[in-house]
């Protein structure tokens, strides 16, 4: 045989050749799909960082989970957002069993079942009026253990409503001990709890911060993670899964592969990412000026998050993306 002898591109003559040795393929089950419901709204609202991302009303957020589920997606992470009048310096509406994400987590169960796996977020901060993640102090500081008491509170709201899986999300020392205690002793051992245990106190959360209608004062940098820091996160990580996390979380996800490859490698439990807004914002805002290939730009992300070691990727793309996959393989 002439040079060269050896010729990996036999391996990529035609796409079913290139599938049938594809290393890494995202599947549409392995997506989780984050939703926001708005009290009081009667038709979704677009969310203009968004694009294509709304605020839902309860119907149409109905309408969301059965199309995403006949997509395959994977599970939906709902994300309640309260009129000016729900919030409090205390997050009361979370824990509410009237308030709007409980409500949104009962109609999500009794619209699809256990068809896929319904989350609630658990956090505070859409429910205060101050936007931290837990209650303050008299000196202004976010309120560690004081906080993971209501936390505890809110997992048994949300698991009352029908949450298969509960997200905590606020970076507290101790949340997810607190979450597990509280959801055993009102009897919900079978609830599941996805820890952000990785949340980095980035810049790229600005479009979320419109869709939940946020009055955040000041910035988390008290009780998220500093970007520079991988050993930190492992050791979050290591925290929660002692504590009880089924399912360990890094969030953002494009800009820390390197940190979702290191905590795969440390734990033997399943490993979520969230590409957040700010990621999903920047390649809609890119595809808009004609700068890339958006359904392409769309899936290469998903597939380097999923390469990186997540099986798990919320994405405000999934029920798009799922729909595509599908018809891909």
């Amino acid at each position: 045989m002439s040079f060269p002898d050896v010729r990996p591109r036999r391996l990529r003559r035609t796409a079913a050749m290139r599938r049938l040795v594809e290393e890494t393929r995202v599947a549409p089950a392995e997506l989780v799909l984050p939703l926001f419901l708005k009290e009081g709204l009667s038709e979704p609202r677009p969310i203009s960082s968004l694009p294509g991302v709304v605020q839902h009303s309860r119907e149409s957020l109905r309408k969301a989970a059965n199309e995403a589920v006949r997509a395959g997606v994977g599970g939906l992470m709902l994300f309640g957002v309260p009129d000016s009048a729900g919030k409090d310096a205390t997050g009361s509406g979370g824990i509410d069993p009237d308030g709007i994400l409980n409500v949104g987590l009962r109609d999500l169960i009794s619209e699809v079942g256990d068809s896929t796996v319904v989350m609630g977020d658990l956090c505070l901060d859409e429910f205060t009026s101050h936007g931290h993640c837990g209650v303050l102090a008299a000196d202004g500081t976010v309120d560690n253990d004081a906080t993971l008491e209501l936390y505890g509170r809110m997992g048994v709201a949300q698991a009352e409503a029908g949450a298969h899986v509960v997200g905590p999300s606020g970076m507290m020392d101790g949340q997810i001990g607190v979450i597990r205690k509280a959801l055993d002793k009102a009897g919900h051992s079978d609830v599941a709890v996805l820890a952000y245990a990785a949340k980095y106190a980035g810049a790229f959360y600005g479009p979320f911060r419109e869709a939940v209608e946020s009055t955040l004062q000041g910035d988390r940098r008290s009780y998220q993670q500093s970007p520079g820091n991988v050993r930190e996160a492992l050791r979050e990580v290591e925290l929660d899964v002692a504590e009880g996390a089924d399912i360990v979380m890094v969030k953002p996800a494009l800009p820390y592969l390197d940190v979702i490859a290191a905590v795969r490698d440390r734990v033997d439990i399943p490993v979520a990412a969230y590409q957040v807004s700010g990621e999903y914002a920047m390649v809609e805002a890119a595809a808009a000026n004609g700068w890339l290939d958006r359904q392409g730009v769309m899936l290469e992300t998903l597939t380097s998050i999923k390469r990186a070691g997540a099986q798990i990727i919320l994405t405000y793309w999934a029920t798009e993306a799922a729909q595509l996959l599908r018809s891909r393989y």
